[in-house]
């Protein structure tokens, strides 16, 4: 949220009227654990709902720079389940020590364990490289503290998900959701740059259908400029479980909201040919949908995508005009 707590002209209204759209949220760049109190009392403004949060001690080497962690949920849909705990970093390579904790589905009782990190930015990649590679530690970590719960590792990692300081953590069996879009707002307006923000996740145990990023500015009608400074030089980024979707709620006076996922140019998915892992670059399709595209080969259209749950002819129509599918007959 870049520095939310600082006296820098944050607009709390416009990062509610954004996360309104969740249910469960990491939020890093915290300064002030009463500046969450502000922004939690700003979205059961705008929802007209309950909401509940917590929040991390300060984290950070020296005191000159110190941040806290955010969990923000929904009542109705989402409940704190147990364990929230900064990790004991014991061989002190995390600038700020992840925040973790179990979070529950009210409706489902599913449970996961999410996570929450900030990796230092420092003066060069290879300042962020030991805090990527001890993430693989971290996650075995998460699994004895959270035994038999799907774990989740959300934040603002700093680094490309295909840097090969990645190569431990997946190793260890985690997955990025994001692997072809841009997270950070450039300075011109319209553009995005690096793959920052991210979910490292495990494939089995979480039913994840859709993930992506949400360009907030283009919600307001801001210049990028404006919008790093009032709200965030991120865009936020999401994921969805099950039959889970997002909806996007238009600012007053702005045109009707819709979801860019930003990709980047790339060779083009063939829905016959292409990896799981490509296929999961399509708007919609996260590891289950992927799979069920795989299993379901030969494709003839891309309108008989519609034979994949949760895939109506509006998703579809949006992965025929994401211009990421190579041609296809029918």
């Amino acid at each position: 949220m870049r520095q939310l707590g600082w006296d820098n002209g944050k607009d709390i209204e416009k990062l509610a009227h954004i996360m309104q759209s969740m249910d469960l949220i990491a939020v890093q760049e915290l300064m002030s654990e009463d500046a969450l109190v502000a922004l939690v009392n700003q979205l059961e403004k705008t929802t007209g709902e309950d909401w509940e949060s917590m929040a991390s001690h300060s984290l950070g080497k020296g005191e000159r720079y110190r941040e806290h962690y955010g969990f923000v949920w929904r009542v109705s849909e989402v409940e704190y389940a147990e364990g929230a705990v900064v990790f004991l970093d014991h061989d002190d390579v995390f600038a700020r020590e992840p925040y973790s904790a179990v979070f529950r589905d009210v409706e489902s009782g599913l449970e996961l364990a999410l996570a929450n990190v900030h990796v230092v930015y420092g003066d060069s990649v290879g300042d962020r490289v030991p805090e990527i590679e001890a993430l693989a530690d971290y996650w075995e970590w998460l699994g004895e503290v959270y035994p038999d719960t799907p774990r989740v590792v959300a934040g603002d990692f700093n680094l490309e998900p295909d840097h090969v300081a990645w190569a431990a953590l997946r190793a260890a069996g985690a997955m990025p959701a994001l692997e072809r879009v841009a997270t950070t707002l450039a300075h011109e307006t319209g553009v995005y740059r690096n793959l920052y923000d991210n979910f490292w996740y495990e494939s089995t145990g979480l039913p994840v259908t859709d993930q992506g990023m949400i360009p907030f500015p283009s919600l307001f009608q801001m210049e990028h400029d404006e919008a790093r400074s009032a709200v965030s030089d991120h865009a936020p980024v999401f994921m969805a479980l099950g039959n889970t979707e997002l909806k996007l709620y238009a600012w007053p006076g702005a045109s009707s909201p819709t979801v860019d996922t930003g990709q980047l140019a790339s060779d083009c998915i063939d829905l016959n040919t292409s990896p799981e892992s490509a296929l999961e670059g399509l708007p919609h399709i996260g590891p289950v949908r992927a799979s069920q595209i795989a299993d379901m080969r030969p494709w003839g259209s891309v309108g008989q995508l519609t034979d994949i749950g949760g895939l109506g002819q509006a998703r579809v129509a949006d992965i025929r005009d994401s211009g990421l599918l190579c041609p296809l007959a029918g």
